[in-house]
């Protein structure tokens, strides 16, 4: 028998308050920005690692500004991690909640899969004795139909 770890329904009016509300808060956040996957590929990478450290180097830009080149702007820089500081809480609660979902949805469509393979099984053995689930069966059968493989010789 299958586990079942989540047992909940997802009423239409559930559905829309929260695509309200995160509609509510990309309109709170006006400036976030979508960046392309070369775009994020080529730039440094940024992780927690790395914010304790941008922190502890504005300190220091702060208290020496005398030692940054010209071309460095510490306001901009200021800005940045005065971002990146107000972001983080914000960053940090939409990734829990995220999580939540993703693993909701996984485990919903894991147990929903587990009794779909039971139903196919089971359907299987009718077929055998009626004959009359044989379209269906081939329709629920392409999901494990193998792919060939292209021929890598040369012609």
């Amino acid at each position: 028998m299958p586990v079942n770890r989540i047992n909940a329904t997802l009423t239409a009016e559930q559905r829309e308050k929260a695509k309200t509300a995160l509609a509510a808060l990309s309109e709170a956040l006006p400036f976030l920005i979508d960046l392309g996957s070369e775009e994020r590929t080529s730039m440094p990478k940024f992780g927690e690692a790395n914010r304790s450290f941008v922190v502890k180097a504005l300190a220091i830009a702060e208290a020496h500004p005398e030692i940054l080149p010209g071309s460095l702007s510490l306001e901009e820089f200021r800005v940045d991690v005065q971002l990146i500081e107000a972001l983080y809480p914000i960053r940090h609660a939409f990734e829990t909640l995220f999580r939540k979902i993703e693993d909701s949805y996984f485990a919903a469509g894991s147990e929903a899969y587990v009794s779909a393979l039971l139903v196919y099984q089971y359907a299987k053995v009718h077929n055998l004795h009626t004959g009359a689930l044989e379209e269906t069966l081939d329709d629920l059968g392409r999901r494990f139909a193998r792919k060939s493989r292209k021929s890598t010789e040369a012609p």
